[in-house]
């Protein structure tokens, strides 16, 4: 069980002053933390929950790990929910790309945030993934393709426009490069 004090000390080792966005989700994110009795819940629908994504660099570090999201039908980076047996979110991220992708992880530093909403389902109501994006470093490029997915891919920086790559992720990406 992830310990919410330590997801909160995560939260505040983020800086990039420039990169409001990602600074605002994370304030919605530490409200979460500070407020809910389970952050981490997958049942927690209002204001919703805490979830992983992975920012994988691939061997030659010069593109990113994508998946086709069935459900959702676009281009997304592996993540999904934490579970009960996940130590910390690093971890939780690196499972979910595990299983989306196939592609081992290392590293599992925080890259990114981003609270975005996710339509109803039937099972599910419309509600809030407050989302927290880690940049890792790919352990080999086979990919596989799970069945929360249509396609896995891996994408340079000239192809964003072409999986319509979300901003935050463009953004993280920069941060990457450039830092």
């Amino acid at each position: 069980m992830i310990d919410p004090g330590a997801a909160s000390a995560l939260l505040r080792s983020f800086h990039d002053p420039a990169d409001g966005q990602a600074l605002k989700s994370l304030e919605l994110i530490g409200m979460l933390l500070d407020h809910s009795p389970a952050p981490f819940s997958r049942d927690q629908f209002t204001p919703g929950h805490i979830t992983g994504s992975g920012l994988v660099l691939s061997l030659d570090r010069v593109r990113i790990l994508i998946v086709h999201h069935h459900r959702l039908d676009r281009w997304l980076l592996p993540g999904g929910h934490v579970e009960p047996a996940d130590l910390s979110l690093a971890e939780a991220a690196a499972r979910e790309v595990l299983e989306e992708t196939g592609v081992r992880v290392a590293g599992g530093h925080l890259a990114g945030a981003d609270v975005h909403g996710i339509p109803g389902n039937g099972r599910e109501p419309y509600h809030l993934h407050h989302d927290l994006l880690f940049h890792f470093y790919a352990e080999s490029e086979t990919i596989q393709v799970s069945e929360e997915s249509r396609a896995v891919a891996w994408c340079s920086p000239a192809e964003f426009d072409r999986y319509a790559i979300p901003d935050n992720v463009r953004r993280a990406w920069g941060r990457l490069t450039y830092n």
